[in-house]
Formats: C-alpha cells, sequence, structure tokens
C-alpha cells in the first residue's frame, strides 16, 4: 500500500509572499500568530522541538525523507505553482531533483489555482491564473519532464503520475493534455498518467474527465461535502451574492454571517469517509490526519475537534482494507505532511509527538503491507 501525503512547499521566503504579506512570511508565521478562539481550542499547534524548518536547507529535505521513509511513507505529492511560465515556490522541489541522494520518492499535484488574499475573507485577486497556448504548454511540459526523468518519480504502469488540483479551470484542458500526452512519448517516456484532486470536479456527474487515470478523494473536502447539507455547500460556494439576491428579491430577512467560525467532529467526518463508495472506478481514496485552518483564517475558518493519533489509527487501518477491497487500489493520498497551518500534518508536533507517523506504521504493520525495504 503506497502512503502517499500531499506536501506544501510554502516554507520558505519568496518576493510575492514578502510583497503579499509582510517581508519575512512563510507558512510559519501563520502559525506563530495563531490563538486558540474558544475554551479547549488547540493553537497554536507547534512543531516538536520547535523545528521551524525553512525548505532551502537541503538538511531539512534529507531529515523529511529520512523520516518518511521510518514510518512507511511511500513518497510525497508535492504541490507546484505555476502560471503561465511563472513559478512560484518552486526551490524545495528543485532542490529535491537536483540532490539526488535525497532518498524519497515524489510526485507532483499541479495547484492550478489563482493567487488571492482569502485567508483575510477579502478574496482580492493577487495572482491570476491564466492558460497559454502551445508555447506555454511546451515550456512547462519541459520543466515537468525534468522531474518525470527522475528515478525516484512516482509512476502508475512506468508512466509518470501527475495531478491537477483542478480541471475545470483549465481552458483546452483536453487539447493540452493530449499535447503533454504527445510530448511524453517523444521524449521516451510510455505516456503520462493523469489525475484530478478538487472535489467539486470530482462531484460533477457530467464531466469530461477522459484523459484522465485517477480521480483522488482528497480528503477531508469530500467529507465535508458528505458532511454538510447541499443547501449550505451550494451557499458556501456562491457566497454572499446570492444570498443577497434572495434577500433583495423576496424581501426577507437572511442570517449572511455564513462564514462565521465552523466546528465539526473527527470521528463523524471519517466515519463520512469509510461510509463514502466510490463513484467509479477510478477513485482512489484518502485519509486526513486533523484539519483546523484558523492560522490562516482566524474566527472565518473551520476547526475539526477531537482529532487524535490513536482515532486516526483507528480510521486509517479501516481505509487501507478498504482501498483494497472497495476501490482495488494500492494507493491513499493523505492530508497531509506539513499543512501545519490547515491543522493537516504528519510530521511531529509538542502535543501528538510522533504518534500520526505512528499511527501509520502500525496501520501498515497490522494489515501487511508494511514495505519490505523497512
Amino acid at each position: 500500500m503506497k502512503v502517499i501525503p500531499f506536501y506544501l512547499p510554502q516554507f520558505h521566503e519568496i518576493p510575492e509572499n514578502n510583497a503579499f504579506w509582510g517581508e519575512g512570511f512563510t507558512e510559519w508565521t501563520n502559525v506563530k500568530n495563531a490563538k486558540p478562539l474558544y475554551e479547549g481550542h488547540m493553537q497554536p499547534m507547534e512543531p516538536l522541538n520547535d523545528n521551524y524548518y525553512d525548505l532551502t536547507d537541503v538538511e531539512t529535505l534529507k531529515w523529511q525523507a529520512d523520516l518518511a521513509e521510518k514510518y512507511g511513507i511511500y513518497g510525497f505529492c508535492i504541490y507546484h505553482y505555476w502560471i503561465q511560465g511563472r513559478k512560484l515556490l518552486e526551490k524545495p522541489l528543485e532542490l529535491l531533483r537536483d540532490n539526488k541522494d535525497i532518498n524519497v520518492r515524489y510526485c507532483i499535484s499541479w495547484a492550478n489555482h489563482s493567487w488571492t488574499d482569502s485567508w483575510s475573507g477579502n478574496n482580492t485577486m493577487l495572482i491570476a491564473q491564466t492558460y497559454g497556448g502551445k508555447e506555454d504548454w511546451d515550456a512547462h511540459f519541459d520543466y515537468l519532464y525534468t522531474f518525470f526523468s527522475d528515478k525516484r518519480y512516482i509512476c502508475v504502469e512506468g508512466k509518470p503520475l501527475l495531478l491537477i488540483f483542478n480541471p475545470e479551470d483549465v481552458s483546452n484542458l483536453n487539447e493540452m493534455l493530449d499535447y503533454w500526452q504527445k510530448k511524453a512519448v517523444e521524449k521516451g517516456l510510455k505516456g503520462i498518467s493523469f489525475a484530478y484532486q478538487n472535489y467539486y470536479f470530482g462531484m460533477k456527474k457530467h464531466k469530461d474527465d477522459s484523459r484522465f487515470d485517477f480521480g483522488v478523494e482528497h480528503q477531508p473536502a469530500y467529507a465535508f461535502y458528505d458532511y454538510r447539507s447541499k443547501w449550505m455547500m451550494f451557499i458556501r460556494k456562491n457566497g454572499y451574492k446570492f444570498l443577497s439576491f434572495l434577500q433583495r428579491t423576496f424581501k426577507v430577512k437572511i442570517n449572511m454571517d455564513v462564514t462565521k467560525l465552523e466546528l465539526m467532529d473527527y470521528g463523524k467526518l471519517w466515519e463520512c469517509v469509510i461510509n463514502r463508495k466510490p463513484t467509479d472506478e477510478k477513485r482512489i481514496p484518502g485519509a486526513f490526519t486533523g484539519w483546523d485552518n484558523t492560522p490562516r483564517k482566524g474566527k472565518h475558518g473551520l476547526v475539526v475537534n477531537n482529532a487524535s493519533p490513536e482515532l486516526f489509527h483507528q480510521y486509517f487501518s479501516k481505509q487501507i482494507r478498504r482501498a483494497k477491497e472497495v476501490y482495488h487500489k494500492d494507493m491513499i493520498f493523505v492530508a497531509a505532511w506539513n499543512e501545519w497551518a490547515e491543522g493537516s500534518m504528519l510530521e511531529p508536533d509538542k502535543i501528538n509527538g510522533y504518534g500520526y507517523l505512528e499511527a501509520v506504521k502500525q496501520a501498515l504493520i497490522e494489515n501487511n503491507e508494511w514495505p519490505e525495504e523497512n
């Protein structure tokens, strides 16, 4: 069973973040500024031994790789940001590519969304995502190929695995993917194995996912969908404009505060995860360690209460069995390796220590899925 956690590279400074959020900004800035919002709220969540690392330090990447191997992590799925030739947060991924002695497998998820200041609630556009034509597709593929040709890159049936966060946003999607497949073959590859990640696209009945081998159930997003009513999902997706329209048109008083702090229960969300039936044969199951994005969004965030390594172990072990017996897959994508400002991390913290990593290891062992090389 290949356990593949999502990996965030935003733990080093870049000029864009310094301009948007202030000098010296990294994801650690959000983590350090977090405050408890109610009695019993576990914030701030701090890394064990105050390990506020910098991902431009190769020794940090080696430490992460060694830790992942020790606890049975198959490899990382690293977020990649490309906006028509403009790379963002690319240094950790490139350092990994260029340092072949770092013993870790990895694949890429193209986080193809625009950059906004949604964390502050304003949703002002900072860098708009645009999709060019073949000139940009060539440049992007050539860049991706430098990773695809790495022996450590995760492949499926010999084809490099590439996730696209939200395919629906890509103009001329099928044309671009067909073009990339052609270029991959010309480069001597067997092709590319495409997967998508965004749950809105995954929920659409009439989507065209014909170019995709897989649809990753990115948890807990799918569980949030199942947990909430369809009405609430519609409101949260369409926001104040829809509510304002109803209020003006029908002259009814509507509570407009739909972005207040939302609380959910960890066990109930996990029950949604393990009770979800794959909608088709392309589904790859997901898992999550926890969720609390108040370090980013403050009182407008969402907190999943009662998470623990013990509960995670219990449900993750079930998900391993379901991956084999229900989904017929040998992969599980986990949120996340280091999403510290979303409260979703396998890395050791001051409260749980190595508990979540130990939970992964024990779940693999008891399901006879412990990697032989370990």
